[in-house]
C-alpha cells in the first residue's frame, strides 16, 4: 500500500515540518493537470493550455493545501481552535481540517453572499458560523482584531503556512510536465494563491539548480479580476466589491503588496473580466473539455483566451490556468447558465424514449 497521505508527506523535505510533526491530512493535493483538446481548436490557436484543476482536493478547492499545513501547525503550537474570514472555500476547508484535528474552527462570512454548496459543507463539518452584515473584508479586520483577543489561530492566507502548502501545486505542475510553463493565469481575489505559485516556482527553480533537475525557467505571471471586485487592476481596495463569482469577491487583498511583487519579477500583468466574459468560460469548459469548475476558477480561462486572441499571449507559448473550486460549490449559478437545457418529460415507453433520442442527434 502507498505510502501517500497528502502534499506534505510527498514535499516533506520542503516545508517547515519535522519528522516528529503530527500531520493533519485529508489526502490533498496531487490534483490533475488536464491538456484542453478541444477549445484550442474551437479558438483557431496554437497553444498548449492546461488547467489544474484544484476542485477535486477534499473539501472541493485549492484551499485545502494550505489549510494541511495551516492545521498541521496551529496544532504543533498546541491551538485548540482556529478561526477564518471566507466567501465559503476557506470556511469549508478550514472546519473540515479542523475536524480531522479535533481542534474547533469558527467562520466569519458575509449575510447572504455565499455559496449554497461552500454553506452546506461548512454546516456538516459543524463549524460555528458567524455571519456577519457586512462583506468579506470586514469579516477579515475582524477576525484580526478577535485573534488578538481571543486564544484562536487565524488560517486565512495571511497565515504564512498556507502560502506554504498552497505552493506545493507549482511543485507539481513541474514534476509532471517536466518544465514551467511560459504562463500561469490565475483567478484573484484575496491574492494569497498567486503569491504561492510564484513562490513554489521559484522555490523549485533554486532546487532544481541545486539538483541538475529538468527545470530552471520561471513563467509570467497573469491574475486575472472580476471587473466588479478589481482592486488590482484598479490600483487601490474596492469598497463594495460585487460579481457572481463569489470566491473573488474580496475588494482589499491580504496578499497585496506580495502580489504587486509577483508581478514585477515576473513580467506579468492584472486585468478583469465581466461576469458574463466569466461565465461563458465556465460553460466552455464543461461543454467543450467536460471540467465543471465554480465560477471564479473560469476567471483564468477567460484571461487567457482574451489574451491569447490579442496576442499578448503568442501562439506557441504553454500556458497553465488554475481552476481554485468545483463547478458543484455553487450549483444556483450552475442552473442559472443551463436554464435553457432543462430536461424533458416524456412517457415511460420506449417509442417515447426512442423519438426523444432521434429528435435530438
Amino acid at each position: 500500500m502507498s505510502r501517500y497521505t497528502g502534499l506534505i508527506e510527498r514535499y516533506r523535505d520542503r516545508l517547515p515540518v519535522s519528522a516528529d510533526t503530527r500531520l493533519i491530512s485529508l489526502g490533498e493535493g496531487n490534483t490533475p493537470l488536464i491538456q484542453l483538446q478541444n477549445i484550442p481548436r474551437l479558438i483557431g490557436k496554437e497553444v498548449d493550455i492546461y488547467v489544474k484543476f484544484e476542485g477535486l482536493n477534499p473539501t472541493g478547492s485549492f484551499k485545502d493545501r494550505g489549510m494541511t499545513m495551516a492545521v498541521t501547525k496551529a496544532v504543533e503550537a498546541g491551538s485548540q481552535a482556529i478561526i477564518c474570514a471566507s466567501t465559503g472555500n476557506t470556511s469549508a476547508s478550514a472546519a473540515a481540517y479542523a475536524v480531522r484535528a479535533g481542534i474547533k474552527a469558527f467562520v466569519l462570512i458575509p449575510e447572504g453572499k455565499i455559496a449554497l454548496g461552500k454553506l452546506a459543507q461548512t454546516l456538516m463539518y459543524d463549524a460555528k458560523i458567524i455571519q456577519i452584515n457586512g462583506n468579506f473584508d470586514k469579516g477579515m479586520a475582524l477576525v484580526k482584531e478577535v485573534a488578538e483577543l481571543a486564544p484562536v489561530t487565524i488560517v486565512n492566507s495571511i497565515n504564512p503556512f498556507r502560502i506554504e502548502g498552497q505552493k506545493t501545486a507549482a511543485f507539481e505542475i513541474v514534476d509532471e510536465l517536466g518544465f514551467a510553463p511560459d504562463y500561469h493565469c490565475l483567478p484573484v481575489g484575496n491574492a494569497g494563491n498567486i503569491t504561492a505559485y510564484w513562490k513554489g516556482y521559484t522555490e523549485y527553480a533554486r532546487y532544481s539548480a541545486s539538483h541538475a533537475a529538468v527545470t530552471r525557467n520561471l513563467p509570467i505571471m497573469c491574475g486575472y479580476q472580476a471587473a466588479g471586485a478589481a482592486p488590482f487592476v484598479a490600483g487601490h481596495p474596492i469598497e463594495n466589491p460585487e460579481t457572481l463569482a463569489t470566491a473573488i469577491r474580496i475588494g482589499n487583498p491580504q496578499s497585496w503588496d506580495l502580489a504587486w511583487n509577483v508581478q514585477k519579477e515576473s513580467g506579468g500583468w492584472f486585468d478583469k473580466f465581466s461576469d458574463e466574459q466569466i461565465l461563458a468560460a465556465q460553460k466552455m469548459l464543461s461543454q467543450f473539455e467536460g471540467v465543471f469548475c465554480e465560477p471564479a476558477s473560469a476567471t483564468s480561462l477567460a484571461g487567457a483566451l482574451h489574451d491569447i486572441s490579442i496576442g499578448k499571449i503568442p501562439e506557441g507559448s504553454r500556458i497553465v490556468c488554475t481552476l481554485t473550486g468545483n463547478g458543484i460549490k455553487d450549483p444556483e449559478i450552475a442552473m442559472q447558465q443551463c436554464a435553457d437545457a432543462k430536461p424533458v418529460t416524456i412517457d415511460a415507453s420506449l417509442d417515447a424514449v426512442k423519438r426523444a433520442i432521434l429528435d435530438s442527434l
